[in-house]
């Protein structure tokens, strides 16, 4: 790695782990387990804490709701060693998609490629 490298690592959070948390994974934690976007879950060896390294982006709605239940010690058991059953009628998960291109963008909004004609509006023109 360049320099460079270990400098953001060493300062930023948002890529990825810090080298404080890196430290600390190393001295402290269990890996439990990883989901389907490479994001790593660990637990301290008392279980007491719990957190997650995220694959690329740190962004808290990238983790699945299984997962986010197992951090949030809403269940015991990590999903890698208890799946949780899901119904027909879920959804998959996704991510958050505010403040990028695939944000949902209402009819008539500026950020939509082509504007909606509208029929009920009629503008003032002044005389």
């Amino acid at each position: 790695m360049s320099i460079g490298t270990y400098i953001t690592r060493a300062l930023t959070w948002w890529h990825g782990q810090t080298i404080g948390t890196q430290l600390f994974t190393w001295r402290s934690g269990v890996r439990v387990g990883e989901d389907e976007a490479g994001n790593a879950f660990y637990r301290t060896k008392d279980g007491k804490r719990r957190w997650v390294i995220y694959n690329g982006e740190s962004e808290a709605s990238r983790v699945s709701p299984d997962w986010h239940g197992w951090l949030h010690h809403t269940w015991d058991e990590p999903p890698s060693e208890r799946p949780l059953r899901h119904r027909s009628w879920e959804k998959p998960h996704l991510p958050n998609l505010t403040g990028t291109t695939l944000a949902y963008a209402p009819p008539g909004s500026i950020r939509r490629p082509e504007p909606a004609l509208r029929s009920d509006y009629e503008a003032w023109t002044p005389e």
